[in-house]
Parts: structure tokens; sequence; C-alpha cells
């Protein structure tokens, strides 16, 4: 809950930051050499430092906390991998699918901080900018969704629940949050007619990452939690 109520309230300060703070820069010289910083930057960092305070308050209380870190960290490297490995097919990623993996086998929190993360470090090669926020917390939250349903939640990781899940939340948190934050990175007037032709428009775009995540979970959703549990289990924190 904890948790919860931090994501919350990141995405209410950068819902509430709206355009000013996301596209606004900062000029100033050093050693003679003109520097102008992005405020999106800070913005992104904020996040990033967000969720893992309460990431790491939860693992305090963890064992074999190094060796889970090594895993998250993994599943974060092969998310961006998966990004960049598939620049050539627009919206057809397989991010979404190995943070929905992150978080029913870890938790919400570590479902987070994987989808975070690989949006973050993912746009190291596909360019920063204002949207760098709002791709974070979208591939977080819907992490964290799947750890609240999968992991020790009403819902068991099956291949299909996975796969129902994948294609929902990757439409309609992902999807749906992200065009937001594209109407007020263009600085567009939030009225119906703008909402409803933003999402119009991004529509096609979303049901094609929809359908990236249920092909990439049938496919990689078993073996890929296999494996894991298995790592799990060797390393001594298959209870957490």
């Amino acid at each position: 809950m904890v948790a919860l109520g931090v994501i919350v309230a990141l995405f209410a300060f950068l819902l509430a930051s709206g355009v000013r703070l996301q596209t606004a820069g900062i000029s100033f010289s050093v050693a003679g050499v003109d520097v102008e910083w992005r405020l999106y930057y800070l913005v992104a960092l904020l996040i990033i430092v967000g969720t893992m305070i309460p990431f790491f308050a939860v693992f305090e209380r963890r064992r074999s906390q190094a060796r889970e870190l090594v895993v998250l960290a993994t599943l974060s490297a092969l998310a961006v991998a998966g990004r960049v490995a598939f620049f050539f097919l627009p919206q057809f990623k397989p991010v979404c699918a190995i943070v929905v993996i992150a978080g029913a086998c870890f938790g919400g929190e570590s479902g987070f901080l994987v989808g975070a993360v690989a949006g973050f470090v993912s746009n190291f090669f596909f360019g920063q900018g204002p949207y760098t926020p709002w791709q974070m917390f979208c591939f977080g939250i819907v992490g964290f969704v799947a750890g609240l349903l999968f992991h020790k939640g009403p819902l068991k990781p099956t291949r299909g629940a996975l796969c129902v899940y994948g294609g929902i939340s990757t439409l309609v948190l992902y999807g749906g949050v992200i065009n937001l934050g594209s109407l007020l990175i263009m600085g567009m007037p939030l009225t119906p007619a703008a909402i409803i032709a933003c999402y119009a428009s991004a529509l096609p775009f979303d049901l094609v990452h929809a359908a990236a995540s249920v092909f990439f979970l049938f496919v990689l959703g078993a073996p890929m939690q296999q494996k894991i549990e298995r790592i799990k289990t060797k390393y001594g924190f298959s209870n957490q």
C-alpha cells in the first residue's frame, strides 16, 4: 500500500507539472561552455528515485536481496534489449510482456521498478524527451498491477490469464495514460474533442502494442516463469 501511494503521488505530480515543467529548460555556462538542462530529466530522475523508495523498503526485510536484484536487473536488461531489437517494428515490442512476467513472479514493487528502469534506459537508444517519465510510469504500472493480481493475488499466472491481462493492460493502462501524456506534452487543451481525436488516432498503434504483448506472453510467459522459479528455488528466495 505504501508503494501504491508513492506511485500515485508521483503520477499526480507528473500530471500537475504539465507541460511547463517537462518542456522548460535551464541555461547556464560551465567553463565557458553554454549548457541547457531540460527539466524532463529531473522529472525522470525523481520518478526513478521515488520508485526505488518503496522497492528497497520492502526488500529491507527480505533475504537474498542482492540475488533478487540481479534477477530484476537482468529482466530490465532483457526488456531494454527487446525494445531495441524490434525497433524496426513500430509498437511491436516485448517490454510490457517482460514487465508483466516480472510483476507476476516477484510482486508489484518489483514489476514497477523493472518497467520504469526499462523505459528510462531504453530511451538512451531511442532518445530521451518529455515523454520519458510517462513511458516509465506506464510500463511500471502495468507491472505493478500484474504483481497485485498474480503474485500471491487472486489470479493464477497461467498462460491464458497472462495473455488476457497483458493485452488489456497494454491497451488500457499503457495506452490510456500515455495518450493523455501526449496531449499535455503537445500543449493541447483537454477538451472532449481533443481527447477523442487523440485516442482515436492512437488506437491502431495501441492495438498493435497490445497484440505484441499477447504474442510475447504466449511465447515467452511459461518458459520464463519456469526459469525464474528455478532460480528463486536455487538461490533461496522462492517464498518471496
